[in-house]
């Protein structure tokens, strides 16, 4: 994974895992890698991860069960959604209008282009 000096590496790992669970590749009730498991796979520090797990079950979006692991929660995707669009909306969406308007470009102009994207890399 690459990261990104804009944003705390933890809140990057979130935007991962909440990535997994909206593409469905970590469904409801599953088991999640562990602390450590992630941090290998991740290469960083394990402290790093379990700030993100802290994180993720103060969002609701993961829980752990003691002794055993950390799982996705039963409503973990519409969480993952609502965090997921929160975040865009307040740290994206004002530097995307800003462009716009500095290009002199509409809204209209990115629908092809969001089509276009959608097909290619979702159908």
């Amino acid at each position: 994974m690459q990261f990104k000096d804009n944003q705390s590496i933890y809140l990057q790992i979130a935007d991962h895992i909440c990535e997994k669970v909206l593409l469905k590749e970590w469904k409801p009730e599953e088991r999640i890698p562990s602390v450590r498991e992630l941090a290998m796979q991740l290469e960083v520090n394990p402290n790093t991860v379990m700030r993100t797990f802290d994180f993720l079950q103060q969002q609701e979006i993961i829980y752990n069960q003691r002794g055993i692991g950390y799982f996705v929660k039963g409503d973990a995707y519409k969480k993952a959604l609502d965090y997921r669009k929160n975040e865009f909306l307040q740290q994206e969406l004002p530097g995307l209008f800003r462009n716009l308007y500095l290009l002199g470009m509409s809204i209209g102009d990115l629908q092809p282009r969001f089509e276009k994207f959608v097909k290619q890399n979702f159908s």
